[in-house]
C-alpha cells in the first residue's frame, strides 16, 4: 500500500477559499478507480508552521499513485489547489 499526504497553505486564508479548495479535493472521491481511500482535514491550531488543509490518499501500489497523478479527473484539482495556494509539500510512501 502506498500512502500520499499533500498538506497545503492557502494564499489567502478565507471561508470562500477553504470551500472552494475542499470542493476540488471532494470532487477526486470515486472519480479514479486507483484511489482506494482519501481523506481531508483542516488545521484548527493556526500557528505560523501550520499548513491550512491536508489530503491523504492510500492506493495498492506505486503504479495506483502514477495513474492518479495523471488521470484526468485529477489534473483540474491540482491547477485549481495551485490558483488558491501559496505552497504546497509532499510526502509518498509505502505503507509496510
Amino acid at each position: 500500500m502506498v500512502k500520499h499526504i499533500v498538506m497545503f497553505k492557502l494564499t489567502e486564508k478565507n471561508q470562500h477559499n477553504m470551500n472552494e479548495a475542499i470542493v476540488a479535493l471532494n470532487s477526486l472521491r470515486g472519480n479514479i478507480e486507483s484511489l482506494k481511500s482519501l481523506e481531508i482535514g483542516t488545521d484548527f491550531l493556526c500557528s505560523e508552521r501550520s499548513y491550512d488543509i491536508v489530503l491523504t490518499a492510500i492506493f495498492d501500489n506505486r503504479e495506483g499513485l502514477k495513474i492518479y497523478a495523471d488521470h484526468e479527473n485529477h489534473l483540474p484539482v491540482v491547477d485549481k489547489m495551485r490558483s488558491l495556494c501559496s505552497s504546497s509539500i509532499v510526502v509518498d510512501y509505502e505503507m509496510t
